[in-house]
């Protein structure tokens, strides 16, 4: 096992300079570039200002010729300065977003697991009941169901008209003056409906793939030796069946964990949270590369981790894998 998480670790890291080359000049062939974007307001900006502007940015040099400063940079750990009109360092703009996001994902991505495993073990236990059936309905109004328009509908009826819940930010007004418990009540509450409406758009896929891959499961020969032996149907399921139809939903947490930082782009910008997905979507209409990068990196680094997690899960879950 030490062998392969070595090798793996080692392969992640062209298969990393890949990635950055491929979004690199992606983002750079997209239309539009950081300096008319800062000055399309302003007709007075003459030619010689956008080429010093360009030149400051070191824009006017070769595609090439700026990847390889990039890279240079990021093997020191160093993003760059944003392209934004405060300059401020890239890493210092991720480090103050990054807490928001994180706990927003991870609260729901414990949520969405957490309650889609059991729907879907429980739906495949009861196959083609109204249980089943109903539990299919549910889930699905989940799946058909726009994210922003269900956002916007919680908002207007937990916020607007019951005034129970904040629709916006992520503290109130004169919470600096809260204690250690209030304020964090304070922000536990900003946090339910856009938690709310990260776990429920996500459990019409989970548990109905939790489901299939349990039927799938269930339905092999070794589940109904168990059965013949005389278990008990809880130990067929939740000892027998239950590891081997996790498999495919480990997959589907380690595909999750890129979605970390970067999976709240819309609850992050309809309920106002400053957060990791509103700061890349800043980033990107302003056109501004190192900023983008950044959080790009970032993204590229959980998604390899996320694999490698996935494939430690099925060794830890499957035995027969480990050999």
């Amino acid at each position: 096992m030490a062998q392969y998480l070595i090798k793996r670790l080692l392969l992640m890291i062209p298969l990393l300079f890949g990635i950055t080359l491929i979004t690199f000049t992606v983002i750079h062939l997209a239309p539009g570039e950081p300096v008319e974007m800062q000055v399309a307001m302003n007709p007075k900006v003459t030619a010689e200002a956008r080429e010093r502007l360009r030149k400051f940015y070191e824009l006017d040099k070769p595609l090439h010729v700026q990847y390889v400063k990039w890279v240079g940079r990021l093997s020191r750990l160093d993003f760059g300065r944003s392209f934004a009109p405060d300059g401020r360092k890239v890493v210092d703009k991720i480090r103050e977003r990054i807490p928001v996001t994180l706990s927003l994902n991870i609260i729901a991505l414990v949520l969405q697991f957490g309650i889609a495993v059991p729907i879907g073990i429980f739906a495949a236990t009861r196959r083609d009941t109204p249980l089943d059936k109903g539990i299919t309905v549910f889930v699905f109004l989940g799946f058909a169901v726009p994210t922003f328009w269900l956002a916007l509908l919680l908002m207007y009826v937990f916020g607007v008209k019951l005034g129970w819940l904040p629709i916006s930010g992520l503290h109130s007004m004169g919470s600096e003056g809260m204690g250690t418990v209030a304020w964090l009540l304070d922000m536990a509450r900003h946090l339910i409906l856009p938690v709310s409406v990260a776990t429920f758009s996500s459990l019409a896929g989970l548990s109905r793939y939790m489901r299939s891959t349990m039927l799938e499961v269930i339905g092999q020969d070794y589940i109904t030796t168990a059965r013949a032996k005389g278990l008990s149907e809880r130990t067929v399921i939740y000892r027998h069946a239950l590891r081997n139809a996790l498999l495919p939903v480990i997959t589907l947490l380690g595909f999750s964990v890129p979605g970390l930082i970067g999976g709240s782009v819309i609850f992050e910008t309809i309920y106002a949270l400053p957060g990791m997905g509103q700061l890349f979507y800043m980033g990107v209409m302003a056109r501004d590369y190192p900023l983008v990068m950044g959080i790009l990196v970032i993204g590229a680094c959980l998604t390899l981790v996320g694999n490698l997690l996935a494939d430690i899960g099925y060794a830890l879950a499957d035995p027969r894998i480990r050999h």
